[in-house]
This record gives C-alpha cells, sequence and structure tokens, in this order.
C-alpha cells in the first residue's frame, strides 16, 4: 500500500491549458495515445492532431513520436491532449512576425476546396483563388501537393482567420525584375524578346521583366497593315532599343532596324542599263518617285520621263500607275536611283527605224531617203 501511495505521489500533477510533452506510444483511427507520465496515457482526439481535416490518426504523426501538446480535460482516469492548440498558438505568433515583416515564405497545399487553396501552416491558412497567380487558373487541381511562396495579407486571431497570398509574392518579383531591366536598358542596344501581344498600332514584346512596345511603323522597312502581317505572340524576336522613359515605364523599340533595309546591297540587286516594273508613288515638280523594289523609290526626273517637252509630269503619269523605267544609275550609299522612261521610247523607236529599214532593204530605196535628217536624232 505504502508502495502504491508513493508511486501515485510521485505521478505529475497536472490542469487544464498545460503544456506537457510526451511520446506516441499507439496510433489508433480516432485518436492516439500519448505517455505525459500521467498515471494514465493521455488522448489526443483525431480532431486535436490538427488544424486541417484528418482522416485517420496515422496521417498526422507515427509511433514514437515526441509531441509537445496543450492539456485540454483532466479527470481521475482520463486526460484529453490536443496537438493542435500547441500548433496554432506557435503559428499565430509566428505568422503576426510574418505579416509584420512582410515576410516571404513556402507552404504546402493540403487541400482544393470551393474559392481557393488551403494550406497546413500550424493552423489553416487560405488562398483565395484571386490571390493564386497573376493570371486566371480555370483549375486548381494541379496545385495539390504543391509548395508555394506565400505573404501574409490578413490575420484575424478571434475570427480564426488567415489569408495568404502567392500572387503578391509573383507581383513583388516581377516588380523587382522589371526595375533591374529597366535600368539595364539603353537607347541603342539590340535586345531579345518575346512578343506578348498584338494591337491595332504594334506589338508589345517582353524583355525578360517588362514589356516594350514596336510600333507597327517600326515593324518593317515595307508598309505594314497589320502586325500580325510581320510577327505572331509567343515569338522571339530581336529588337533595338529607340527610347526608355524610366520615369514612366515606357520602352519604343524596333525590329525593322535591326533587319537589312531595303537599299541594302541594291548595287547587286539592280544593275545600270536594268528595265523595271515600277509603280508611280509620287509626282512632284521635278519627276516622279518610282517604286521598283519594297521600300526602294528611284527618281524620273521630268527631263527623262518622255522625248516631247512636258510642263508637269501630271501630263503623262499618275500616282498609282504601273510603268517601265530604265535605270541609269544606282547610288546605295546615297540611297539614290536614277530612273529614266525616255531612254526606253527612244529605244522602242530605233528598234521600229532598224525594222522599217530592214523591210525596205528589199526595194530600191531605204526608209532615209524618203525622210532624210529626221531620223539622225534617233541614230545617235
Amino acid at each position: 500500500m505504502d508502495e502504491m501511495n508513493q508511486e501515485v505521489s510521485g505521478m505529475k500533477e497536472f490542469s487544464a491549458g498545460d503544456i506537457v510533452t510526451g511520446k506516441v506510444v499507439k496510433i489508433e483511427d480516432k485518436q492516439v495515445l500519448v505517455d505525459v507520465g500521467y498515471k494514465v496515457e493521455g488522448i489526443v482526439p483525431i480532431s486535436e492532431l490538427s488544424s486541417l481535416h484528418v482522416e485517420k490518426a496515422s496521417d498526422a504523426v507515427s509511433e514514437g513520436d515526441e509531441l509537445t501538446l496543450q492539456v485540454k480535460k483532466v479527470e481521475d482516469d482520463e486526460i484529453v491532449l490536443s496537438k493542435r492548440a500547441v500548433d496554432a498558438d506557435k503559428a499565430w505568433e509566428d505568422l503576426e512576425q510574418k505579416f509584420e515583416d512582410s515576410e516571404i515564405f513556402e507552404a504546402e497545399v493540403k487541400d482544393v476546396v470551393k474559392g481557393g487553396l488551403v494550406v497546413d501552416i500550424g493552423l489553416r491558412g487560405f488562398i483565395p483563388a484571386s490571390l493564386v497567380e497573376t493570371y486566371y487558373v480555370e483549375d486548381f487541381e494541379d496545385y495539390k501537393g504543391k509548395s508555394l511562396t506565400l505573404k501574409v495579407v490578413e490575420l484575424d486571431r478571434e475570427q480564426n482567420r488567415v489569408i495568404l497570398s502567392h500572387r503578391a509574392v509573383v507581383e513583388e518579383e516581377e516588380s523587382s525584375k522589371k526595375q533591374e531591366v529597366l535600368q539595364s536598358l539603353e537607347e541603342g542596344q539590340v535586345v531579345e524578346g518575346t512578343v506578348q501581344r498584338l494591337t491595332d498600332f504594334g506589338a508589345f514584346v517582353n524583355l525578360g521583366g517588362i514589356d516594350g512596345l514596336v510600333h507597327i511603323s517600326q515593324l518593317s522597312h515595307e508598309h505594314v497593315e497589320k502586325a500580325a502581317d510581320v510577327v505572331e505572340e509567343g515569338q522571339t524576336i530581336k529588337v533595338k532599343v529607340l527610347s526608355v522613359d524610366r520615369d514612366n515605364e515606357r520602352i519604343s523599340l524596333s525590329l525593322k532596324a535591326t533587319q537589312p533595309g531595303p537599299w541594302h546591297d541594291i548595287e547587286n540587286k539592280v544593275k545600270q542599263g536594268e528595265v523595271l516594273e515600277g509603280k508611280v508613288r509620287r509626282l512632284v515638280s521635278f519627276g516622279a518617285f518610282v517604286e521598283v523594289l519594297p521600300g526602294v523609290e528611284g527618281l524620273v526626273h521630268i527631263s527623262q520621263i518622255s522625248n516631247r517637252h512636258i510642263g508637269t509630269p501630271g501630263e503623262v503619269l499618275e500616282e498609282g500607275q504601273d510603268i517601265q523605267v530604265k535605270v541609269l544609275d544606282v547610288d546605295e550609299s546615297a540611297k539614290r536611283l536614277s530612273l529614266s522612261m525616255k531612254e526606253l521610247e527612244r529605244e522602242q523607236t530605233r528598234s521600229e527605224i532598224k525594222q522599217y529599214e530592214k523591210e525596205d532593204d528589199s526595194s530600191g530605196f531605204s526608209l532615209s531617203d524618203m525622210i532624210g535628217d529626221k531620223l539622225d536624232k534617233y541614230k545617235n
């Protein structure tokens, strides 16, 4: 009897609210038995194992685990303990510090529920669907079991409310990256980017943290009706930086500046003396500008339009008209092309005269005998 009294007197005394430590000695479906030095083994109901729903106790703890627990109820033949209460108190302190410091931390997604994601951070943390990513996510099933970087955006201990955001972390990273790229860009640089989206006025190109605009006039050396005629979303391209407005975070880019211009190597594309098809683009007082290759216009001086005297180019030509011209001179460095219609007209006349002379050889006299010196100007 004395030994029994000594043994009982040696037992620890516990009160509700006490924090104790013990070892898991047995795991049952709906509870865990823990040795905490009391006269009976302590019981941790499955509902007190975790802040999240647990199907079976073995999902939360293993036999032999050392646990820190809070005493919920004490009776002679029973002591009820809670792991969840200790974890929650610790988690609240930790989260309050994280919230104050705007700390970024990592947690695993435990469940996908209506309206967002649930994570276990010692208590139940909720990530609303709108705070998961910076873009719309249709199906969140792939997020289960995935670790996300998070920030605390709202805490209410009385309401047991913990709102977390992964989106805030991504936006912070993107903002930092944007400033880094913005500071590194200089006018005249050639950089690589990805076409992000197309608009009526051009294409936005992502430079690895910030978008720059390639205006439609800077997409090609040729006239462009719509951006989709030149580039497509997702395409990787090289662009030249035209200007950087760091205050307003605006970047102007050019695709055509990275490509050979229409006048590049023009002396090998167009030869002196060659006859070309062209379109009259502009009429001016001193002649007509004719496009002979995309982006390449040459001048037919008014003196080279016709063999007869004309007062204005409009007497013979009109804008949009297709004509043939002869190349008189090519100057790549000056981007100048001299063209002539009169030379072609002369050559055609000479050809006609030669044909007449050939036909007249069989008669006893030549065409020149009939019209004399009038032909001399076409033979020279």
